[in-house]
């Protein structure tokens, strides 16, 4: 990890703890002490089993959509890619740094960059069709009761839900009409002109051009294959399932045992939303006023409520950070691409 990104990863530590300690303003450390050490373990652990297996998901996901074209890339490896995807994401604005950190990482076992590139964009076209999918489910259970108990924050979600469908729909044309899209987007591209030299954008548009040929590609020949994508659609599903469940079982480790499954999963999906609004890596402070604004109803008490933002945002942000750091240290097995193809599955 570089100078800067070490920087940035104290920095995004730092104002997490400040706005920790802005939270508690309220909250008397003493019965925020006493809250943590009257939770109930077993689901606090559940809570923290849901960040691991959403993990160790997408990492199977990896290691299906690697191995299918490179036999030799072990398990190993194929974790290292979500961690290091997590610990970029949390440092980075709008999580931009997790795709180049995947990059690298399998860049590094030597699998061959156009190969690791493609099987990035569909791995990202899928999780975004879940994450779209999803959404739509959880605006028909709680929108309701958001635009209702507050509405300023019903602006955010649904603007939220319009970025990520216009997403999927550019990724779509990319897929099925990738001579429209690439005339659409050198067009769309001319204004980076004014910004940069020449060379450097003529370097950035053939490079933007070839990850849509790249993306073309992979969709034709995972789309010869029906039942990896059937796969990797439903391990991605379940995938997100298990990050989406981690506030509800919060709140049973505090004691809120009524709690309605449907209604806090659709609450944190709507959350997750908001946080990808947010310029500031890891969605900082937008994350914690989402979750308090939020959950309020449901956790009356304000020190719960502060106990159980803290929690949140230890399993689904810092984790993910510690550990994406420590997998940057880990050596990496070592595979000859060009020597341990897969023939694609008919």
């Amino acid at each position: 990890m570089s100078r800067k990104n070490k920087f940035t990863f104290m920095l995004m530590v730092l104002i997490g703890i400040g706005i920790i300690w802005y939270s508690m303003r309220n909250v008397k450390l003493s019965v925020l002490i006493h809250d943590f050490f009257s939770l109930n373990p077993f689901w606090l652990i559940i809570a923290f089993a849901c960040i691991c297996v959403y993990l160790l998901i997408e990492a199977i996901i990896t290691k299906v959509l690697v191995s299918n074209r490179v036999a030799a890339f072990t398990f190993k490896d194929a974790l290292r890619v979500p961690l290091v995807e997590q610990l970029f994401n949390g440092i980075t604005p709008f999580s931009s740094g997790g795709q180049p950190g995947q990059l690298v990482v399998m860049l590094q076992t030597g699998v061959d960059g156009g190969r690791a590139s493609s099987v990035l964009l569909m791995k990202f076209v899928v999780y975004q069709a879940m994450i779209v999918v999803n959404f739509f489910i959880s605006l028909l259970i709680g929108f309701h009761y958001v635009a209702t108990k507050m509405h300023y924050l019903s602006l955010f979600v649904l603007f939220g839900f319009l970025i990520h469908f216009f997403v999927i729909v550019g990724l779509l044309m990319i897929m099925y009409w990738p001579s429209f899209t690439k005339r659409i987007t050198q067009i769309l591209f001319r204004p980076v002109k004014w910004f940069v030299k020449d060379e450097r954008y003529d370097r950035l548009r053939v490079t933007l051009l070839e990850k849509i040929d790249n993306l073309y590609e992979e969709s034709i020949r995972i789309g010869r294959q029906p039942k990896l994508m059937l796969k990797v659609v439903l391990l991605t599903f379940f995938q997100l399932g298990f990050y989406y469940l981690i506030p509800y079982f919060i709140m049973l480790a505090l004691g809120y045992d009524n709690a309605n499954i449907f209604m806090v999963t659709s609450l944190h999906i709507m959350i997750v939303m908001i946080i990808s609004l947010f310029p500031i890596p890891g969605g900082s402070g937008g994350a914690e006023f989402s979750f308090e604004s939020l959950f309020k109803s449901y956790i009356t008490s304000n020190s719960k409520l502060v106990l159980a933002m803290i929690l949140w945002r230890i399993l689904t942000y810092y984790f993910g950070m510690v550990v994406g750091a420590a997998a940057l240290l880990i050596k990496p097995d070592k595979v000859n691409d060009s020597h341990n193809k897969v023939s694609p599955k008919k």
